[in-house]
């Protein structure tokens, strides 16, 4: 609701996300299938007709008031100031334009966003890649949603490239059967002591992570002060969505629960073939947990709605999930991976760990204000090695303007970590973007362990009775 001096309170996540110890952004980028027609007049018009009417977040600033809380003031928005086109050299290979845009691309992910206008920025880069014929890149501030809600807003700039008319459609997400309510009383009662168990030590163990204890320092994490302002490097990877559902079915478990496996995997080889003792270290991963009632992507109007089940902002937990240790190549079975995370993970969604956690946080806020709380979400975020954040995108191809779009994935930046993932599915493949501390991670080496992974898993698979 909209206060007296034409300001809105900001969500707490987003007072956390944008505050002096965290500034965390998010960078989408959209491979072009044909060269970049559009210049600076239609970006403009683009952004003025379609972009800003999404929502009042990406016309307004954040201002403090006296308890130092966050809101949003509108104000209006110069369009030009936040768009750009490099300028790079002319006439070189698509491979040279590889590392132009992977420079460019880390430049901005330094970059702290002015205080003084909108959160966001559009690049448009239209040069050729080996990847790409041309290349668009969306800056967001985090604190203007989370991976869902600017997802959701990518898309309503969006068309099918096949047919405009027709709507978007995305995989199916299916939950698992309810279990049989024919219980004696004493598996009800055995349910509800594990249930007071696990969200209790969940509690106290996400306590004592975004406090006291410290993952080691590893090949995959460096552990150095300011590391999410160093330079970064990305590596990319796709994979089959057929086969990861393949692999699903052979298991008994959850898309999610695959992916997480072979990203275990692929980090533990990774982390072996850079120091073997790394293997059996003390590491753990923040997995983003999406906490809204549905899982389907619905239209921007209905997220803005008061009490809308599916609501626009920050909506999502951290889970600490610790990775697997790798056993010896005798007695290894990378199937393990994907069974222990899945066990981890179902243990976890099913205890009241999250939301005794996200209590404390507002206590913490309210107690001592914003700033103290995002100092504890920069202390869950440090302690841990990696984060790891998904979302879904469309099955169809999709165009802007008139250009389709070959491929299309996200990066979460401004991170105390030296590696973040992000997932998204889209025209029936999986992309995996690693976005590591640049200089001291191998992002090929990162890559061939991850796609190495994946093919043990699914040989396993393969070898595997079904359940």
């Amino acid at each position: 609701m909209e206060l007296k001096e034409g300001l809105q309170p900001a969500s707490p996540n987003a007072q956390y996300f944008n505050s002096s110890v965290l500034s965390v952004s998010i960078i989408g980028v959209m491979q072009s299938e044909v060269p970049i027609e559009i210049n600076e007049a239609r970006a403009i018009s683009l952004l003025n007709d379609v972009f800003l009417p999404i929502n009042t977040r990406f016309s307004s600033i954040m201002v403090k008031d006296r308890k130092g809380e966050k809101q949003w003031k509108r104000v209006e928005v110069k369009l030009e100031e936040h768009v750009h086109f490099p300028i790079f050299p002319t006439g070189l290979l698509p491979t040279s334009y590889d590392e132009y845009l992977e420079d460019y691309m880390s430049n901005i992910a330094m970059e702290h966003f002015s205080q003084n206008k909108p959160l966001w920025e559009i690049h448009i880069v239209k040069y050729p890649t080996s990847n790409a014929a041309g290349t668009t890149i969306f800056k967001l501030h985090h604190a203007l949603g989370d991976g869902y809600s600017l997802m959701g807003a990518l898309l309503s700039c969006l068309q099918r490239a096949d047919n405009p008319s027709l709507p978007l459609t995305f995989p199916s997400h299916q939950r698992s059967e309810p279990e049989s309510g024919r219980e004696s009383v004493c598996g009800r009662v055995s349910q509800l002591c594990s249930f007071i168990f696990y969200s209790v030590s969940d509690f106290f163990w996400s306590m004592l992570k975004s406090t006291l204890v410290e993952d080691d320092r590893t090949p995959i994490r460096s552990g150095a002060e300011g590391v999410e302002c160093q330079p970064i490097v990305v590596s990319n990877m796709i994979f089959s969505m057929d086969c990861i559902k393949h692999i699903k079915a052979k298991l008994g478990v959850t898309v999610n629960d695959v992916i997480t496996g072979i990203i275990f995997l692929g980090t533990r080889l990774y982390m072996q073939e850079i120091s073997n003792k790394s293997t059996k270290s003390h590491s753990t991963a923040l997995v983003l947990l999406n906490t809204r009632t549905m899982s389907g992507y619905k239209s921007i109007e209905e997220m803005i709605k008061p009490n809308s089940k599916v609501p626009w902002g920050n909506q999502f937990a951290f889970l600490h999930v610790p990775m697997p240790e790798l056993k010896d190549h005798k007695s290894s079975n990378p199937l393990d991976f994907v069974l222990e995370t899945s066990k981890i993970i179902k243990k976890k969604k099913s205890s009241f760990g999250v939301y005794l956690t996200g209590r404390l946080l507002e206590i913490v806020k309210k107690l001592r204000g914003p700033e103290a709380a995002a100092r504890f979400v920069h202390g869950t975020i440090w302690n841990s090695s990696l984060s790891i954040s998904n979302v879904i995108g469309p099955v169809e191809q999709v165009s802007l303007d008139n250009h389709p779009i070959k491929g299309l994935y996200f990066m979460v930046l401004g991170v105390p970590q030296s590696l973040i993932i992000t997932l998204v599915s889209y025209m029936g493949n999986l992309r995996i973007s690693a976005v590591m501390e640049k200089g001291f991670m191998d992002p090929q080496r990162f890559k061939s362990c991850v796609e190495n992974a994946f093919e043990k898993i699914l040989k396993a698979a393969d070898d595997e009775i079904p359940i």
